[in-house]
């Protein structure tokens, strides 16, 4: 059974499976679905104050429920704060699998960097994370997900993966996106606390070999170390051609064998990841030069930057036939190119809202029209709804995060106000976002615990509080 058989189940027996007999499934239900307060992982008064102060400035009850439930989520059901040689460690979960993913952890505490230096022990909560993804990083690069204890075995559908499996390590999927959002998350935690506490000599090395994992994986004279099969009955699950994937004709970019999905990719040259990328080593310069003072190294990675930079500027556009010149989603060095959009972040979508790309710059306008026309063979319209799906779940399966990704990347008030109807209008019931629901019928969805999407959701809400607050004073759900 692969991740995606596992949860697309029925709630119950998707948690009776993902989660072991300690970890209870938090009672999510109806109007106020938090946890009580004795049974919450991580309390702030600074995160409730801000959620009663965004409340104060919302017209819509739903809208309002809604974003109490959803954007404490994180802290609420998925945290373990603890220490390891007297630093903060923190273990983070995704919700209905115990396990942590590089992408999701970092990407599920980043609504909360803005509140760490109102807080001290929500700021220590995040160094926790950000230490424990560079030990992470050290076990294995090429892994996106680690389990709780290096003595636990791998996550139930990667015990048989014919990989090179290291203890500590969950599933071992290489996505160039899982070392990008660790030092998105590093950057971030720095910028907004001026805190350099995390950057010791394990996250420097840690940086060096997201660095090294990088260059092996532009294949230049060899397919790398890595390679990964699975027995499964879903293509998108495993890697062809002996675990390598299709072949490539190296021209700078980095090869990555899945997509932020968990999904194997087409094509190896992963356009939206290699923009991250870039951007990612950015980061490392800027980290290495400021803080370590290393400027050699920091030299290294912005030349690095800028080479893939070029290659993606270079092979990574394609002219289409309604839109003009977009990006395409994956290439192979070759002239074949995929043209889709899937809705996990990074993809052609969410490029500026991870600064990929400006909001305003042509080249995205014409991706981001494309990626949310019926032109993308994975953009569903439905009766309930309309937004971005993937083969991950199917056909006809619009994912929330999606649509709060569209919301996020607008300057349209129209536009932002359709999709906060749409995602307070699908979730059933629950009050909480869901991995996906059925374009026709949001009572059937998948995961009712998924706590990126759910921080995700918060996180707009918050920057429409800062930014638009007479949206929300004016917002109804039914209009």
């Amino acid at each position: 059974m692969n991740r995606r058989e596992l949860l697309l189940g029925s709630a119950a027996a998707g948690l009776a499976t993902a989660l072991p007999a300690q970890q209870k499934a938090p009672a999510f239900t109806g109007l106020d679905g938090r946890p009580p307060v004795a049974q919450r992982h991580f309390r702030s008064e600074v995160i409730e104050d801000a959620i009663a102060e965004v409340c104060s400035g919302i017209h819509s009850p739903e809208l309002a429920r809604i974003f109490t439930n959803c954007f404490p989520n994180t802290l609420d059901t998925t945290v373990f704060p603890g220490s390891r040689q007297g630093e903060p460690d923190t273990y983070v979960i995704t919700g209905d699998i115990d396990a942590m993913w590089l992408r999701d952890s970092a990407a599920q505490v980043w609504p909360y960097l803005e509140f760490a230096t109102k807080d001290p022990a929500l700021s220590r909560l995040i160094e926790g994370v950000i230490r424990r993804q560079a030990r992470l990083i050290q076990i294995d690069p090429y892994a996106n997900a680690f389990t709780r204890d290096p003595d636990d075995p791998p996550l139930p559908w990667a015990v048989h993966d014919e990989t090179v499996m290291r203890p500590g390590v969950g599933e071992r999927k290489w996505e160039i996106d899982s070392l990008c959002y660790p030092v998105r998350l590093a950057h971030g935690y720095w910028k907004a606390t001026g805190s350099t506490a995390p950057f010791d000599e394990s996250w420097m090395q840690a940086a060096k070999r997201i660095v090294d994992t990088f260059r092996e994986q532009q294949r230049t004279s060899s397919p790398g170390p890595y390679h990964f099969e699975r027995r499964t009955r879903t293509p998108t699950g495993t890697l062809g051609l002996n675990g390598y994937g299709n072949p490539i004709r190296p021209n700078g970019m980095i090869c990555s064998g899945f997509r932020p999905s968990d999904d194997a990719c087409t094509y190896p040259l992963f356009v939206p990841a290699n923009l991250f990328a870039a951007l990612t080593l950015e980061r490392i310069s800027e980290i290495s030069a400021t803080v370590y003072q290393q400027q050699a190294f920091a030299q290294e990675c912005r030349r690095f930057a800028q080479e893939v930079r070029r290659a993606v500027m270079r092979f990574g556009t394609i002219q289409h036939a309604r839109f003009g010149q977009i990006l395409a989603y994956e290439i192979d060095g070759y002239g074949n190119s995929l043209c889709m959009d899937d809705a996990n972040a990074p993809g052609l979508l969410s490029l500026s809202y991870l600064e990929l790309l400006r909001r305003n710059d042509p080249l995205y306008g014409r991706t981001r029209a494309f990626a949310l026309s019926l032109d993308n063979p994975y953009f569903f319209r439905g009766s309930a709804g309309e937004g971005i799906g993937g083969p991950h779940i199917g056909l006809g399966f619009i994912w929330p995060m999606s649509i709060t990704m569209r919301a996020l990347t607008s300057g349209q008030e129209d536009e932002i106000a359709a999709c906060l109807r749409t995602l307070c209008t699908t979730t059933a019931g629950t009050n909480f976002m869901h991995e996906s629901f059925q374009k026709d019928n949001p009572a059937d969805y998948t995961r009712p615990w998924f706590a990126w999407a759910n921080g995700l959701f918060g996180e707009l809400v918050l920057k429409l509080h800062r930014e638009r607050p007479e949206l929300l004073r004016r917002f109804t759900v039914h209009t």
